[in-house]
């Protein structure tokens, strides 16, 4: 069985599948496919061809992650399973959480631990920040905190995601979510 997941999930993703002892290889699609949600849907579609000869099971480890359906499509052309949830907050946090935490404070920026260790390259790279710092308000004004939803947290990761938030002037909040959510969403999509 093959799984194609995003980048930015493909590591703990390898970690529970090598956890558990599934018969499963991640295939990881580069993550700042997320900047470009648009092209999600057809760098499935084609890793989906590549793979189809070699596998007798294919499944996604992404959510919707801002494709408004097209991925739904895919997976529905192909018959193909993916990951529940709109993005993979859903995932690590639980989408009840998510939205009641959205409900509370809409102004929430939200990392994890992938989206910490990268920020710099990911975030402020890719948003032009590091060129040009005075864009920070006009992509942060907006926002009022930043949550880690942090699945192994250490030193060096609080370290970076306190970075993170300081870099945009946010406030950190730190929501310790473990794998379990991530587990639990596995577990559904590739032993079921």
């Amino acid at each position: 069985m093959a799984l194609i997941a995003c980048g930015a999930i493909a590591a703990p993703c390898a970690q529970v599948v090598a956890a558990h002892g599934w018969p499963v290889d991640v295939h990881p699609l580069p993550p700042l496919l997320h900047n470009h949600p648009e092209r999600i849907a057809r760098q499935v579609e084609a890793l989906a061809d590549e793979l189809a000869g070699r596998y007798d099971r294919l499944a996604i480890g992404y959510a919707d992650c801002g494709t408004y359906g097209a991925l739904d499509q895919v997976c529905e052309r192909r018959g193909l399973a993916r990951l529940a949830g709109l993005h993979c907050y859903d995932v690590f946090g639980g989408a009840d959480r998510l939205t009641a935490m959205f409900e509370a404070e809409p102004g929430t920026y939200v990392l994890t631990d992938f989206l910490v260790r990268s920020f710099g390259r990911t975030v402020v790279a890719e948003l032009g920040l590091d060129r040009y710092p005075e864009l920070r308000d006009d992509y942060f004004a907006h926002y009022t905190r930043m949550v880690w939803l942090a699945q192994q947290p250490d030193d060096e990761l609080r370290r970076l995601a306190q970075e993170a938030a300081d870099r945009v002037g946010l406030p950190l909040v730190v929501v310790e979510t473990g794998h379990t959510g991530l587990e639990r969403a596995l577990a559904e999509l590739l032993v079921s």
